[in-house]
């Protein structure tokens, strides 16, 4: 099996519980390695996390430059015209990267999949189609590009999902964020929306809520 390469950050005890979090456009692994020590987790805490680094290729809106993307994106209106089929294909590299953890010993209920700009596009495919129960889903400034064509499986339809923006944001206008919200409620998930006073970014108290919302699943 070929992985995604990833950055993977273990705890100082045999994990029990894993994140896999991916970065935006343009962006690496490396992106949010940082993250974690200032998520200040307890140490009884044995998440491994895990940051995949995204493909490079090229990027239509970027004038065709080859650089690290989970998929291509078209056009930069609100609607986000993407190329789908790339988008499937990074989920389903995601997917593999979840079954890893279950090899390794991980309950597919003590997993969490997380992703920032593209990378959310991306995690909302994987983890609300994935065949087992996770433990969340946690998305950052992004949108839910497939939602007009997932098939939420049966057993993540209760998924717990952390979704927030940046309420300043020029990149991914928070409407998006929005409108995944209402397309998840639609769905009949129960998303918790937070918003911060940022742009396209993190913040520390987004961090911090990050932390427990974390610790709230997975202590």
């Amino acid at each position: 099996m070929n992985y995604l390469p990833c950055i993977e950050i273990e705890p100082q005890t045999p994990a029990n519980a894993a994140v896999i979090w991916l970065h935006g456009l343009g962006a690496s692994g490396d992106d949010f390695a940082p993250i974690v020590p200032e998520l200040n987790l307890p140490e009884d805490m044995a998440v491994r996390f895990i940051f995949p680094h995204a493909p490079a290729i090229p990027v239509t809106i970027n004038g065709g430059m080859v650089m690290p993307a989970w998929y291509d994106i078209l056009s930069m209106d609100i609607d986000r015209k993407i190329d789908t089929q790339q988008i499937l294909q990074s989920a389903a590299a995601v997917t593999d990267l979840i079954d890893r953890e279950l090899a390794r010993g991980v309950e597919s209920r003590r997993i969490i999949v997380a992703g920032f700009s593209q990378g959310g596009a991306v995690a909302y495919q994987a983890a609300l189609g994935y065949p087992a129960p996770l433990a969340g889903l946690m998305t950052l400034s992004t949108y839910f590009a497939t939602s007009d064509s997932i098939e939420v499986n049966t057993a993540n339809q209760s998924l717990p999902v952390f979704v927030s923006h940046g309420t300043q944001d020029p990149v991914v206008p928070e409407i998006l964020g929005q409108r995944a919200i209402k397309s998840l409620q639609e769905k009949g998930l129960k998303p918790d929306y937070k918003v911060y006073p940022m742009q396209h970014e993190v913040c520390l108290p987004q961090i911090q809520e990050i932390s427990r919302w974390l610790q709230l699943l997975l202590r």
